[in-house]
């Protein structure tokens, strides 16, 4: 028996027979749901101020246009190392530093722990 670890999936080879292990699917709510599109929204709007086709942008962050299209829509199934390739064809590598960088929440959290 031997394991092939497939970014979708998990297949698992026994002599004859091929077992699909189910792959689990990321749920965001709906109110959610709107700030992955808007973040889509803003990749495609960059891409057309540099006049890029989707083929191009697609073609140099090494994924299909078909997954250039579902980062455009702000899908939450599309990996997040193929968001950071196409923000890295449009020179916005450096977003994903501001991912979570300024943690109101968590600093507030700390002071409170600070003062006991």
């Amino acid at each position: 028996m031997f394991v092939i670890l497939n970014i979708k999936a998990i297949f698992v080879y026994n002599n004859e027979h091929i077992l699909k292990m189910a792959t689990k699917k990321q749920i965001v709510f709906p109110k959610y749901d709107k700030v992955l599109e808007q973040m889509g929204e803003n990749i495609k709007i960059a891409r057309k101020r540099r006049k890029l086709t989707m083929i191009q942008v697609a073609e140099r962050a090494d994924i299909s246009r078909s997954t250039l299209y579902l980062i455009e829509l702000g899908k939450a199934s599309v990996a997040l190392g193929a968001y950071f390739n196409v923000l890295r064809v449009l020179g916005l590598q450096n977003d994903f530093l501001k991912l979570a960088a300024d943690d109101e929440l968590g600093r507030k959290l700390q002071d409170l722990e600070l003062l006991k």
